[in-house]
């Protein structure tokens, strides 16, 4: 094992090895990288190269006054969904980025939200390429977008996220 400085977002994650990315590895870490989730009972379900997935289980604490899921427990899992998806998305360059900040997001609830429900989050693809094949440090602007289902598939929030991601290339100028 080699002992190696990781700096900035990839900080999270100690043992990553960008060359061989274990995804379980960046689930776990992150499930528990938000300690507001816990409040919310998300569980960060999956992470991979082209989407991440969080859930809400069916919990009483998460409800509201009309029974259904409360929007800002919503709005939680999108949000831990949408950055999870960049961490996904972005594994084998995680050590380049210096930070992911969300700057804007919108949301549109659709339906009421009853039970479980999983928060299935990708990232704009032609904006990360751009990130991934950065030759210089700089700021990169980036998109996701998050579709919130119910057990029975049934889209009950949509939302859409814009972040900053500030890139540090070892030996480039910023």
């Amino acid at each position: 094992m080699t002992t190696r400085e990781i700096a900035g977002f990839a900080a999270a994650y100690p043992e990553l090895d960008c060359a061989a990315v274990d995804y379980e590895y960046l689930r776990k870490v992150s499930q528990d990288m938000v300690p507001f989730a816990e409040r919310v009972g998300t569980l960060v379900s999956e992470i991979s190269p082209e989407r991440a997935v969080v859930e809400i289980p069916a919990l009483d604490s998460v409800r509201n006054h009309m029974g259904t899921v409360h929007a800002g427990a919503l709005f939680t899992a999108a949000d831990i969904a949408g950055a999870a998806a960049f961490v996904g998305a972005a594994a084998t360059k995680l050590t380049t980025v210096e930070r992911l900040v969300l700057r804007a997001g919108t949301a549109s609830y659709r339906k009421p939200a009853l039970g479980r429900v999983r928060a299935v989050a990708t990232v704009d693809q032609r904006e990360l390429a751009e990130v991934l094949g950065a030759t210089e440090s700089g700021r990169f602007e980036l998109s996701g977008k998050v579709s919130v289902l119910d057990d029975k598939d049934v889209v009950v929030a949509k939302f859409t996220f814009d972040y900053v991601c500030d890139v540090a290339v070892p030996g480039a100028g910023a």
